[in-house]
């Protein structure tokens, strides 16, 4: 079917304001963050409501035409935009609305086009909390989040997306749909559908609204950014932390000097977060509920530089404070562009595994690139490291980036034999598929492909994503 017949179809079937198809009306739903992938779609088509997905579904099963359901367009493996250029983009960002929220039962239900920050707004609203923070949260959308299990800061208390998810409302490639939006913490009735369809990227089926967990609102936030002279001083500084705080430890950040000093070079902070300068950072976090008793965080903070674990530490004593630490670490990897080229990984490992995992690996990328520049960072407190790797000063960006499968391979070496992921949180979308069928286990990937198969017997939901 030719890109004139796909839309007159859909166009016919929708109506003319929900399909866009003029490429130059589409770069918001091409240009994905990292600029790596540039191919276009024969259409992008915005539906209403689940009825119209559900048309749509159905049309495009009927006629082999593939699918690729978008949220926000934020994603950075390419799980969002087009591989092979034949593809119709389903945009969710009309199905906005919010269901339900009940803050008494714990859960609200929203559709997939809801933002992510509008969602901790509407929790706050209830005097509740929706613990799932990322970067990209004033753009990524509910189904994108669910789709990629996003992680985020906080993974460490609350779990990524997938563990504060209770149900999923999901329209199959054939068009029908799948009603699971309930809200039962015990359900045993056969397998768990949701979770295939989180994490699935779109390419099960595309996830329409979702059911997800609200916390109570802490009364207060105690936060410090604290100097540590190596990962293993960090490692037992969380071992401490978790042993002193329990569940209310609820974020524990690894940083490197490097990073903070390309943000004060760079002028992207407004000072330095950190009492004093030191070769890492953790930025801790520990949630104060109501009638807890405050100074948690500093009583055991003094301990850890007792037992010289902490050579020193920033405690926020304001707002302000605790949102500068936070920029901080959010801004890691963004600065890094203002540098030149950066080869970024997004991995994870056992945590008692990180120390081995950022001197290994950085020794194994340095030997493919001297002086290659490490900005090594991330969510230290559930195992998942941000392994970017900036050019080497004055280096010629392409020439660098030309390197880029042999620094891959040596760091993925090293989380190979260290029993890690080679994708912790960003999912595989079509920049890790390849990489995939080399590290997974091949029973694995016979089930995977054999649900997909089930689920999307004529392959039209996101092609080439995942399951190359």
């Amino acid at each position: 079917m030719n890109k004139s017949q796909v839309i007159a179809e859909l166009t016919a079937l929708i109506g003319e304001a929900a399909v866009i198809g003029d490429v130059a009306a589409m770069p918001a739903y091409l240009n994905e963050p990292r600029k790596r992938y540039h191919t276009t779609a024969q259409a992008v088509v915005r539906p209403a409501d689940v009825a119209q997905v559900q048309a749509v579904c159905r049309w495009a099963n009927g006629n082999r035409v593939p699918l690729i359901p978008q949220g926000g367009n934020t994603g950075l493996v390419g799980a969002q935009v087009p591989l092979i250029g034949e593809e119709v983009i389903v945009s969710l960002q009309r199905l906005d609305r919010v269901r339900e929220v009940d803050a008494i039962a714990g859960h609200m239900t929203l559709e997939a086009g809801v933002i992510l920050e509008r969602a901790h707004e509407v929790a706050e609203a209830a005097g509740t909390m929706f613990p799932l923070w990322i970067a990209s949260q004033g753009s990524a959308r509910i189904g994108g989040v669910l789709s990629s299990n996003a992680g985020g800061v906080q993974v460490l208390a609350f779990g990524n997306a997938r563990e504060l998810c209770l149900g999923v409302e999901a329209v199959l490639a054939d068009g029908r749909l799948y009603q699971g939006l309930n809200a039962l913490k015990k359900d045993n009735t056969g397998y768990d559908l949701k979770d295939l369809l989180i994490g699935a990227e779109g390419t099960l089926g595309i996830i329409t609204a979702a059911t997800l967990k609200l916390f109570p609102q802490p009364e207060a936030h105690e936060t410090a950014f604290c100097s540590v002279d190596s990962p293993a001083k960090a490692l037992e500084l969380f071992y401490l932390l978790r042993e002193r705080t329990g569940s209310r430890l609820t974020a524990f950040e690894l940083m490197p000097r490097f990073g903070i000093e390309l943000q004060l070079k760079h002028a992207m902070i407004a000072r330095d977060p950190a009492a004093s300068v030191s070769p890492w950072y953790a930025l801790v976090e520990v949630n104060r509920m109501k009638g807890g008793v405050a100074g948690a965080l500093e009583a055991a903070l003094e301990d850890a530089i007792e037992h010289g674990l902490v050579t020193d530490a920033s405690i926020a004593l304001s707002e302000a404070d605790r949102t500068l630490m936070w920029t901080a670490r959010e801004q890691m990897s963004e600065v890094q562009s203002k540098e030149g080229a950066s080869i970024k990984h997004d991995i994870s490992v056992p945590i008692a595994a990180i120390p081995q995992m950022i001197a290994e690996g950085a020794a194994a990328a340095e030997r493919v690139v001297p002086g290659i520049r490490p900005c090594l960072f991330g969510h230290m407190g559930d195992g998942n490291l941000h392994f970017n790797l900036s050019q080497p000063v004055g280096a010629d960006p392409k020439a660098f980036m030309a390197r880029e499968k042999d620094v891959n391979a040596a760091v993925y070496e090293v989380v190979g034999r260290l029993r890690g992921s080679i994708s912790a949180e960003h999912g595989i979308g079509q920049l890790k598929s390849g990489l995939l069928r080399q590290v997974k286990d091949p029973v694995a990937l016979e089930m995977m492909r054999a649900i997909k198969s089930a689920l999307d017997p004529n392959g039209i939901m996101n092609p080439g994503k995942v399951l190359a």
